[in-house]
């Protein structure tokens, strides 16, 4: 480091990150010797930080935790980080916007000048499709599941229906017992919150919707955890999920054809299909998509000649797509008052 001061941050930074460090990973990582990092430790203590020594063959570091720590340090990288993350906080599905300005505020009032620029500097919005106002999801849910998952407890919850009636009622699903779940994963995609878990009831993998899950307490019994399907990640699983797989991170239907345009434009349009050049102007697309006539619409958009490949249920499916095009292309709507008469009264004349 260039300074000691530099350094001092650099390994009070290290230290908040995990609980213990040895002592020549932490040499290593700030490029200085075992003696020097001895010696910084000695300074960190003499300002009020607790950090202890770990015993054991490497020996190392910990920093404890206590009601006397002086405020908390943060470097360049961290000082934007934080910045961009309370920022965005709105647009997380979280019901967390409002706090997250506050608690920027507050960070910003203690950092100094030279950080508060940097975070100033940061003017971030988050945009594109989410959650609209009824997909807002109460903190303190987020708070049960996520320490359900945590301490590997039951989580007891009502789940609501995608739709409640008019009328505001409660719903056909009124006095169902609760549903019993050994959760996995919360996780967040495109501003919504899910809990993956292990539906008790109904022996299966289930995701649910955080918004319309209301947690009952106490929370039930410990588990041992399971591995999600084929051993997969929660990532995948989820994909797969959303694209109607109950398998791996695959489509249910997926299909090949050849197609008469240049590679370089079909490939912009595949999503996460492969894109194969067989020549100038012509190339191979293996695609999928979550029925056969997702497949046909995510084929047609290119407007070109085609040979399906197979398999044999794509072909199937072009031809009653082709058939029923068709069909439409062919029926011209009665206009009233000119093909036909109009309800209730004659022609007009």
């Amino acid at each position: 480091m260039a300074t000691t001061s530099g350094r001092l941050l650099a390994l009070l930074s290290l230290l908040q990150s995990r609980r213990d460090w040895p002592g020549q990973l932490l040499a290593e990582r700030l490029e200085v010797s075992g003696r020097t990092v001895r010696r910084d430790v000695e300074r960190l203590r003499e300002l009020g930080y607790p950090i202890g020594a770990v015993k054991g063959p490497d020996g190392g570091y910990r920093l404890q935790a206590g009601t006397e720590l002086p405020p908390l340090l943060f470097d360049d990288g961290q000082a934007v980080a934080l910045a961009v993350a309370l920022r965005t906080a709105a647009g997380s599905g979280a019901e967390v916007g409002e706090d997250a300005a506050r608690a920027l505020a507050t960070v910003r009032q203690v950092m100094p000048s030279r950080l508060r620029h940097r975070i100033d500097a940061v003017q971030v919005s988050a945009v594109g499709p989410r959650a609209g106002a009824a997909a807002r999801v109460d903190p303190q849910v987020l708070v049960t599941l996520a320490g359900a998952v945590r301490s590997r407890e039951v989580v007891r919850f009502d789940y609501a229906p995608a739709s409640g009636p008019a009328d505001g009622s409660a719903g056909p699903d009124a006095g169902r017992p609760p549903r019993r779940v050994e959760p996995h994963h919360v996780v967040t995609r495109a501003g919504r919150w899910y809990l993956v878990g292990w539906d008790s009831d109904r022996a299966g993998w289930r995701v649910f919707r955080a918004d319309r899950i209301s947690p009952r307490t106490p929370l039930g019994p410990r588990f041992a955890p399971r591995e999600l399907p084929d051993g997969v990640d929660v990532d995948t699983f989820l994909a797969g999920r959303f694209r109607g797989s109950t398998r791996r991170d695959d489509w249910p239907c997926r299909g090949e054809v050849l197609i008469d345009l240049p590679a370089g434009e079909v490939a912009p349009y595949a999503h996460d299909g492969l894109v194969e050049a067989l020549g100038p102007d012509r190339c191979r697309l293996v695609v999928g998509s979550w029925s056969w006539a997702g497949l046909v619409a995510l084929i047609g958009r290119y407007d070109a000649e085609l040979e399906v490949v197979g398999p044999p249920e794509l072909r199937a499916e072009l031809a009653r797509t082709a058939a029923r095009f068709t069909r439409a292309a062919e029926r011209v709507p009665a206009r009233p008052g000119r093909d036909e008469p109009r309800s209730g009264g004659p022609p007009a004349g």
